[in-house]
């Protein structure tokens, strides 16, 4: 992720005691748009990743630790964070919420092979079901009532072809969810880019950030997560192969209901949609706030916005 937060070496070695560590060196992670993530080495030769949140106060963070260590004990591939001394994973760094939790093997891929896309399918559908029961009740900080708050913000800065996209993305969806009501719904990752999964070679190794963590439908899960892993990158027109695949793999695991498999190309839009108006948000609130320099990476809105075109034709 994006560093927001800046620490030193003495900053992160003092933190780390609370979890029996000694760090000798660590370096700042880019990548991403949230959290300020480090990658820490320590005396005794392992690797590990300090997280401050940046977005969520230390009550939101909380569900976190429990929640992986769920999905780590029903066998989802995810690296659960450590526990400290005092009992807790969740800690305070900088006044913000902290964790540190292993660093996992492997890439984020870059050209996504069949293989991979269905790893990631099945892996998705047994996310899902392993939540299905979870008690956590947390409302999709980026769902629906959101991206219609954003969109209203935003519609001012754009043009009339844009208005008009982001108008009928708004309004397909929102008539898709009214006639098709018993879309199943529970836990999703809510962000699950190439670039919060680990491969080694075509193995996952583990799903990364469930910052987004909540409840809503699965299909915009399923979705925000094809839009990345089934594009043909750098151009975002969907590949079939790994379209099918990512599909075969999540179908092996659970069946989409009929109603899925109809609505599907809506969720595919909406969900490119909300990672438009994300990114646009992101590029507002940095220039306002000053967040800049080399550790702040910011994702560009226009390749979103190519992306919401592509799935309406």
């Amino acid at each position: 992720m994006s560093v927001y937060t800046q620490l030193s070496l003495s900053d992160i070695q003092l933190f780390a005691t609370n979890y029996g560590l000694n760090v000798v060196d660590y370096q700042a992670i880019q990548s991403g748009i949230e959290n300020s993530n480090f990658f820490i080495s320590t005396e005794a030769g392992k690797d590990y990743v300090l997280t401050l949140f940046e977005e969520l106060n230390a009550q939101e963070a909380a569900f976190l630790a429990p929640l992986l260590q769920h999905l780590q004990q029903a066998g989802v591939l995810v690296a659960a964070p450590l526990v400290a001394n005092n009992g807790q994973s969740l800690l305070t760094l900088k006044d913000k919420p902290a964790q540190i939790a292993p660093r996992i093997v492997g890439q984020h891929p870059l050209q996504v092979t069949p293989v991979q896309a269905q790893a990631m399918g099945e892996q998705l559908a047994k996310l899902h079901l392993t939540l299905k029961k979870y008690p956590l009740k947390r409302t999709n900080a980026h769902g629906a009532t959101w991206w219609q708050k954003e969109a209203a913000k935003a519609r001012n800065g754009m043009s009339n072809i844009e208005q008009l996209i982001l108008d009928t993305v708004l309004n397909d969806f929102e008539e898709t969810i009214e006639d098709f009501d018993d879309l199943p719904q529970g836990l999703i990752h809510g962000d699950l880019f190439r670039d919060n999964t680990l491969f080694e070679g075509d193995k996952l190794s583990a799903i990364l950030d469930f910052s987004e963590a909540s409840k809503d439908y699965w299909l915009l899960d399923i979705a925000i997560t094809m839009n990345d892993f089934c594009s043909d990158w750098p151009n975002v027109g969907l590949n079939k192969p790994l379209f099918d695949a990512f599909l075969l793999g999540y179908g092996q695991v659970r069946t989409l209901t009929d109603d899925e498999q109809e609505v599907l190309p809506t969720f595919l839009a909406m969900a490119a949609t909300r990672f438009w108006l994300s990114r646009l948000s992101v590029a507002k609130r940095n220039i306002a706030e000053g967040r800049v320099g080399e550790n702040v990476l910011q994702k560009d809105p226009q390749q979103m916005f190519e992306m919401v075109k592509a799935r309406l034709i």
